[in-house]
Formats: C-alpha cells, sequence, structure tokens
C-alpha cells in the first residue's frame, strides 16, 4: 500500500534549513574532536599560561567553528540537486557514460594527441 501524502508540508528542506542542519552536524563533530585532541595537547605539554579550561575551550571551539563552516557548505552542495533523489539516481543509470573504460579513454587521449600534434606540424 502506497504512503499516504503529506499535506500542508514541503516537500523537501530547504536550502537554510540544510545548511543549518550541516552546520549543526559540524559544531558536534568538532566539538567533540576537538575535546579530544585538546585533552591529547594539554595532557602532552601541559596547559600554559592560561589554564587548562581556557585552552581547552579554545581548541573546541575552533575546531567546532572549522567543521561546521565545512559540513555547512557541504550540505548545501551535496543537496542542491533539482530532482528527488530517486529520479536522480534513474536519470544517472540511464544516462550513457562519456567514457566507458579506462582504455577507450587512452585511446580517446592518445587520439586528440596525435591530432594536435598533425596540427602543430602542418603550420
Amino acid at each position: 500500500m502506497p504512503p499516504v501524502p503529506q499535506q500542508g508540508h514541503p516537500a523537501g528542506l530547504t536550502v537554510w534549513q540544510k545548511r543549518a542542519m550541516g552546520a549543526a552536524m559540524g559544531a558536534g563533530v568538532g566539538l567533540t574532536m576537538g575535546f579530544l585532541f585538546g585533552s591529547f595537547s594539554i595532557l602532552r605539554g601541559g596547559a600554559g599560561p592560561r589554564g587548562v579550561l581556557p585552552t581547552l575551550s579554545q581548541y573546541m571551539l575552533g575546531s567546532a567553528a572549522t567543521f561546521s563552516f565545512f559540513l555547512a557548505i557541504g550540505s548545501v552542495i551535496r543537496n542542491d540537486g533539482e530532482l528527488p533523489p530517486h529520479l536522480e539516481a534513474a536519470r544517472l543509470q540511464l544516462a550513457s557514460p562519456v567514457m566507458r573504460s579506462r582504455s577507450e579513454g587512452l585511446s580517446n587521449m592518445r587520439l586528440q594527441w596525435a591530432l594536435e600534434k598533425q596540427r602543430r606540424s602542418s603550420q
């Protein structure tokens, strides 16, 4: 039995919702990685003149900002298709590939090189 269509809800997430979701995921990953690497750095080399908590928080916030920035951009780019995912997959399956194998690509490249070499020698 097919699923009941939902009314009143948009079909997909907007670009800004995707960006916010990517930023939130990146912040979580960044905080975790910052905690791990900051803790290791503090244990290995000491906290320095500022103390343990400010040093650890600097590692965590810097890592969270970096990860959230790149994951926000990546999630928008990754999900910025015009078609729904199942239709995009069908389009990719039905589209003919430009080069079918490495050997065909290599032979096409060699042919282009030979044509270019011939054109340059005739000038």
